[in-house]
């Protein structure tokens, strides 16, 4: 390993120290006009973390959950909680009631931090998890006291009284800051081999489960990340928009580990979806990096405000977490000015596997793999492929997991001598860039011809009424599945006719769906990707118990 351009840390708690350290004065996290400087960060975690320590039933190795979007309170209680020796599980906070005591469950977390308006769910279950403690946020929290005045008086911060019995403490936040005031926080000393995160997979296959990630592992991703962008991002100069929510580990490793590694600035965008005041924020700063999605990006390019902005300093934008489509990068360097650059991961590697380079895009690619990195094609009698043959990809690098929590067999059925089976469809270039075609699990056997929905997805969403699109495969007597495509459209005379002479004249026959249901909305996970499984669910329930529907 090249050690010349590497951080001299090891651990979160070391790069936090390092960061801070070198870039106290300069802003850290920024949250609707609030900034937290890196010695406030410092600061503040620290208390969170004495807290935690001093007067919490927590021990080193325990597990506390996330509950937040993203506001400053993130960071601080991330950070703290992993200076107190803890573990992490970032949790989605708009999860129902049943997923969110899976995780709990799962995980086996004896604390939790949520926001004091988002608390039902947790309500709900509480009692069949093992939590002992809640710390309860409100969204100003870390905001100056004129604000926090202001919310109080406007009707924002009301006296809950939550019914959780004697056997759950329920702790503010600012009071658990205060209480943390009183010892010194003291040094627990991470060791790179202690697990850090448990990391939910987003369970758009199946089950969600608990990724193991320890601190050497998130670290080197760290590493690899800035070795690709050493050249390119100043540090302590750099103003990055955060609108995925940081709970994701595609989210989190980019914004709370490489961007914080190099003193950049996190402008935190709590609700992306709220394009208006998403665009309001985005204008009052001076971004000069992007880090979204291929849905963002199509909404974002629609919107009649955002492509007024100004974007002069706009120099690096990121794709990752579902795939880019042709037209959405082609119509975001249109407004903006600025290329897309792809990668690929998942969060068993930390999440960063392969990137394209600055400035050295090759489309419809997800780059080269990252330093230290190896990545091999197999077929399906587990014989490695050559360059241009597809099969399934396997990485093996020092990002990837330990495994995954409590699921030892799991486990073995992905990692085998240090090799992550990932379940996506690949294939390499001589060059050594890689193509993903699709998830293993997602593909349609029409007639004995693989079909890769997102080979159907990009070509289609080139339509220009095509807004979103996705397919899946139906169980059929005849050719063992049939092609289904949903279809949000952006005009309302947009026929199925249209669209299925629009894949005629662009896809082989067996490839062009027999199906086409026209939909307001498609649904996603909590970072914008479409939910497959879910659409499945659907056909199979509406096959039982049929219903009219714009379709053919």
């Amino acid at each position: 390993m090249n050690q010349t351009s590497d951080l001299p840390v090891s651990t979160i708690t070391e790069l936090l120290a390092f960061s801070c350290r070198r870039y106290s004065h300069h802003p850290a996290f920024t949250h609707a006009g609030a900034t937290l400087t890196y010695h406030e960060l410092d600061r503040l975690s620290g208390l969170f973390s004495s807290y935690l320590l001093h007067h919490s039933c927590l021990v080193k190795g325990d597990r506390i959950a996330l509950l937040l979007p993203n506001l400053l309170q993130f960071p601080v209680v991330f950070f703290g909680a992993l200076r107190a020796g803890l573990v992490v599980v970032n949790i989605n906070p708009q999860f129902t009631a049943y997923e969110l005591q899976h995780q709990l469950n799962d995980s086996g977390a004896k604390a939790a931090v949520v926001l004091s308006n988002l608390t039902e769910s947790l309500s709900e279950i509480i009692h069949f998890t093992e939590l002992k403690e809640v710390i309860v946020t409100n969204v100003v929290d870390l905001h100056s006291p004129l604000v926090r005045c202001w919310s109080w008086l406007a009707g924002g911060w009301k006296q809950q009284q939550w019914e959780w019995g004697s056997s759950v403490t329920t702790t503010r936040l600012r009071k658990a800051l205060k209480l943390g005031e009183a010892k010194a926080w003291q040094n627990i000393n991470a060791a790179p081999d202690d697990l850090a995160l448990l990391q939910y997979t987003g369970g758009t296959t199946g089950v969600s489960k608990g990724v193991m990630l320890q601190h050497r592992q998130l670290i080197a991703n760290m590493q690899q990340i800035n070795d690709v962008l050493k050249k390119v991002v100043i540090p302590g100069s750099e103003v990055v928009c955060a609108p995925l929510p940081i709970y994701h580990i595609y989210s989190l490793t980019f914004h709370c580990l490489v961007m914080l590694s190099r003193g950049s600035h996190m402008v935190l965008i709590p609700n992306p979806r709220d394009l208006d005041s998403f665009v309001a924020e985005f204008a009052k700063y001076p971004i000069s990096i992007f880090a979204g999605l291929n849905t963002l990006f199509v909404s974002l390019c629609q919107h009649p405000a955002f492509i007024q902005l100004d974007f002069e300093n706009l120099k690096l934008t990121f794709s990752g977490g579902a795939a880019l489509t042709q037209s959405a990068a082609r119509d975001w360097q249109a407004v903006t000015g600025c290329e897309i650059l792809e990668g690929y991961g998942l969060t068993e590697a930390s999440p960063v596997v392969s990137a394209n380079r600055p400035y050295s895009v090759v489309s419809q690619t997800v780059g080269k793999p990252l330093r230290d990195t190896c990545v091999k094609i197999l077929g399906e009698e587990g014989e490695v492929l050559t360059y241009g043959e597809t099969g399934e990809l396997w990485v093996k690098g020092p990002q990837v997991m330990q495994g995954y929590w409590k699921k030892p067999e799991d486990t073995r059925q992905v990692l085998l001598d240090g090799w992550l089976q990932t379940g996506d469809i690949a294939r390499m270039d001589r060059q050594g860039n890689i193509r993903i075609v699709d998830r293993k699990k997602d593909m349609i056997n029409v007639s004995g011809f693989a079909v890769y929905p997102n080979e159907l997805e990009k070509v289609i969403s080139c339509h220009p009424d095509v807004l979103e699109c996705a397919a899946i495969g139906i169980p059929d007597d005849v050719v063992g599945e049939h092609i289904k495509l949903y279809v949000v459209s952006s005009n309302q005379r947009l026929s199925i006719r249209d669209v299925r002479d629009y894949c005629r004249e662009r896809l082989t026959s067996y490839k062009v769906p027999r199906l086409v249901e026209f939909r307001r909305c498609l649904p996603h996970n909590a970072v914008g990707k479409v939910l497959r499984r879910q659409l499945r669910e659907e056909e199979f329930s509406a096959l039982q118990h049929p219903k009219h529907g714009r379709h053919l």
